[in-house]
């Protein structure tokens, strides 16, 4: 590989506005001079300590501080960390259209129907080899395989040289829906020279290639010819089409109808079967309601919560709080996904609650990944021949690891760039530089509420999780400034009332010596009291419990 020089040409900036160093808000800028594209817009799902935010999506300031200059979004594939955060940016941000295969498009007019944005973003669906230009650049997409059906990498032309985004990827010769992986086009690319390569992570620390899907379809056929007189009911992703698909196949041959539940589930597999990627036998769908009109060896429900999500439909199933299904001795259940990092704990307390009402359980087998692995990634590498490498989608360790497999395929320190959030990566013809920062980070989703939640309020939420609260109220004279009532403790979270009366009767007198204190030297600022009251209070619960619930005086003036 060639050293990096300098070089006058234009150059193309790369600014990734979410989606390192983490799964998810996969967000990336692609600016030249007065033009920009952005390739994927989604969320991420709320970290242990978000408490009370159901999604995050990504800063966008600075697509809105340069909206003249958009031209549009580029989506790779349609799962909910490439195109979930859509209708939320959209609301603030809708200068430009959205490109996107054809399954892709279904899932995305979906979410802008829920958020009656239908007929307000512009939307184009786009084919495998056609190119869309926009503004100073050119963009194909190329077809690639993934758990979902329809996913695409991209080539960006640019005056600057070629970039080549894999979006999720793997190499699957015998995919279930569609064609391999277009591999000869990216060597075909490759050979009229590829300035960067953006190639998907995830899988970049596991050694050899990941197993087509179709290796599940045996599985999964296996469990229903082994099952035959027992309920099976299959948790998998609600955008794994092609396991949907192949659920299918396996409960038509054996006789038994296919009930769906779980909201994302049932909206995903009704796009897919409108759209014509889902091929669903005659009679072979029946709702939840008509579930119990058949015997359980006749039936296979296919449900989400294979992540152990505490609302989603499994987990309900599993703690009997399921309105429509009560699992029973003898279920067969089948986890069919690998837990997400993280959600380990949660998937085994479902695994648990099951296993205690009498279910069998089932896990190996029954999953391959979406994601290339890392002899996957070498043959990618060794087709498009990138001056510089890119690694995109996941954790920094994941990142880590792609760098170290491009390093081994010759590959110099220099070409290789290991990006953060926010940078401003400027590209030429062996050339390349962080030129900058742009502000990025999180927006937190709670409800209808879009950012009115942040660090602080995340703080008091976790102060309140922790130690709980106590109110302090007191009536004042509103002319003399003495205490007519109170001062009363109302306590959430702190301690039992009726099991702590000393503990309670004491503060009380801990808060009236304060008062009079204050009223002592004539004090009447509200603020100065109440911070008198907080701090006396702090001081004696800590001195009393090593606890520090948070601390709320309420002054009432008559």
């Amino acid at each position: 590989m060639k050293k990096k020089t300098e070089n006058t040409a234009e150059r193309l900036k790369i600014i990734p506005l979410g989606g390192l160093e983490q799964i998810g808000m996969n967000i990336t800028a692609f600016e030249y001079k007065d033009s920009i594209i952005v390739v994927d817009c989604g969320l991420s799902f709320p970290e242990d300590d978000m408490l009370g935010v159901d999604l995050v999506i990504p800063d966008i300031t600075y697509l809105k501080d340069n909206q003249d200059k958009l031209k549009g979004f580029f989506i790779t594939h349609g799962h909910e960390d490439h195109i979930g955060a859509i209708p939320y940016v959209f609301k603030e941000l809708n200068v430009c259209p959205i490109y996107s295969t054809k399954l892709t498009n279904g899932l995305i007019e979906h979410k802008l129907e829920e958020h009656k944005m239908l007929t307000k973003v512009k939307r184009k669906v786009v084919k495998y080899g056609t190119h869309i230009n926009a503004g100073d650049f050119r963009v194909e997409f190329i077809r690639t395989n993934h758990s979902i059906q329809d996913a695409a990498a991209l080539a960006i032309y640019s005056p600057a040289g070629i970039i080549v985004h894999t979006g999720d990827f793997k190499v699957d010769y015998t995919p279930v829906y569609g064609d391999p992986i277009d591999l000869q086009r990216l060597g075909e690319i490759g050979k009229k020279g590829v300035l960067a390569l953006m190639c998907d992570s995830t899988n970049a620390e596991r050694p050899g290639f990941t197993a087509s899907e179709k290796t599940v379809g045996k599985t999964i056929d296996s469990i229903f010819a082994d099952n035959d007189s027992s309920r099976i009911i299959i948790a998998t992703f609600a955008s794994n089409v092609d396991r949907v698909q192949q659920i299918i196949n396996s409960a038509d041959k054996y006789g038994r109808k296919v009930c769906v539940e779980g909201r994302s589930m049932v909206n995903t597999i009704e796009t897919a079967s409108k759209l014509g990627y889902l091929h669903i036998p005659d009679n072979t769908l029946i709702d939840i309601e008509s579930l119990k009109s058949y015997p359980d060896e006749k039936v296979v429900l296919v449900t989400t919560g294979s992540q152990g999500e505490s609302m989603a439909a499994l987990s309900r199933m599993a703690n009997g709080t399921h309105k429509k299904v009560q699992i029973k001795p003898g279920d067969m259940i089948v986890f069919s996904s690998h837990p997400i990092p993280g959600n380990e704990k949660a998937v085994s307390n479902v695994i648990n609650d099951l296993t205690m009402r009498g279910a069998e359980i089932v896990m190996q087998d029954v999953h391959v990944s979406g994601h290339a692995c890392a002899e996957e990634i070498k043959l990618i590498y060794s087709l498009v021949r990138p001056q510089f490498s890119i690694p995109v989608h996941g954790e920094y360790k994941h990142l880590v690891a792609q760098a170290k497999i491009a390093e081994s395929l010759g590959w110099d320190h220099d070409h290789i760039k290991i990006l953060h959030s926010g940078d401003v990566l400027e590209l030429g013809d062996n050339y390349s530089k962080i030129a900058g920062h742009v502000h990025t980070g999180a927006i937190m989703v709670d409800g209808i509420g879009v950012g009115d939640v942040g660090n602080i309020v995340l703080r008091d939420r976790q102060k309140l999780a922790e130690d709980g609260i106590i109110i302090v109220v007191l009536t004042l004279d509103g002319a003399s400034g003495t205490v007519l009532a109170g001062p009363d403790i109302v306590s959430r979270g702190f301690v039992y009332v009726r099991d702590s009366e000393d503990l309670m009767e004491s503060a009380r007198a801990v808060l009236a010596d304060t008062m009079d204190v204050l009223q002592e030297k004539n004090i009447t600022d509200w603020n100065k009291i109440k911070g008198d009251i907080r701090d006396n209070l702090s001081d004696f619960v800590w001195h009393e419990t090593q606890r520090r619930p948070m601390i709320i005086p309420i002054i009432m003036e008559v």
